[in-house]
């Protein structure tokens, strides 16, 4: 079993920037893919930002060049950096984690993140 638990979500102005964690424990597996996704009320949950064991990423293209994705392995922690938000980004942000050979995905709780002033 992987738990996984997020961080660094709040209250932010237009413009602003927050840093969002995501801690992994349990069973880990050195090959695996995390990624950040959000979901706003009454809209499906979108992916934000992915990472693989290798370091690859991979981004939504309304973040490109605002959200940055990153990893400590030493930490078994993703982060999301987030910059110039805006108040279209607000939503709950969850971590989700897949890791080889298992099939079934880990989510996080989620972090509310919301932009406004």
């Amino acid at each position: 079993q992987v738990q996984l638990v997020e961080s660094g979500g709040g209250l932010v102005q237009p413009g602003g920037s927050l840093r969002l964690s995501c801690a992994a424990s349990g069973r880990l597996s050195g090959i695996y893919t995390m990624a950040w996704y959000r979901q706003a009320p009454g809209k499906q949950r979108e992916l934000v930002a992915s990472i693989s064991h290798s370091g690859s990423t991979n981004y939504a293209d309304s973040v490109k060049g605002r959200f940055a994705i990153s990893r400590d392995n030493a930490k078994n922690t993703v982060y999301l950096q987030m910059n110039n938000l805006q108040p279209e980004d607000t939503a709950v942000y969850y971590c989700k984690r897949n890791q080889w050979p298992q099939v079934n995905d880990y989510w996080g709780q989620g972090t509310q993140v919301t932009v406004s002033s």
